[in-house]
């Protein structure tokens, strides 16, 4: 799942209700979370066309997570994204960029995501 994860990257969390026509290629993960694998564009038409809405929150969230194992770092920011996201009762996320660097020889990742919201009609009720 963390090779996948890229600026751009949504997930969306698994038992979301969603639009009985949208057809998604997702890749589930230990997080509950599912990463979509259809093109964004591909993605957001779908649930237009279903008349749905992907909500876009304006607020950029940020974590960062210290590890000498990249993968495992890319992990636990996305987790504590994840928690972060929860607590605005979004049930989506979309990744907008990664760094990789070092502080005193001690590598870290920064993860910079938005949270989203999925749902039928146009207020937000999450």
């Amino acid at each position: 799942m963390t090779d996948t994860i890229t600026a751009g990257s949504i997930f969306v969390e698994e038992g979301t209700h969603l639009p009985e026509s949208l057809l998604l290629q997702s890749e589930s993960s230990s997080t509950g979370w599912a990463a979509i694998k259809d093109a964004r564009s591909t993605f957001e038409k779908a649930i237009q066309e279903a008349g749905w809405t992907f909500f876009f929150m304006a607020v950029e969230i940020k974590t960062t997570a210290f590890r000498f194992n990249r993968q495992k770092a890319v992990r636990a920011a996305l987790k504590r994204l994840i928690a972060d996201v929860k607590s605005q009762h979004c049930n989506s996320i979309e990744i907008t960029r990664m760094t990789r660097k070092s502080f005193l020889r001690v590598p870290y990742v920064s993860v910079y995501a938005h949270p989203r919201h999925l749902q039928k009609g146009m207020f937000f009720t999450g």
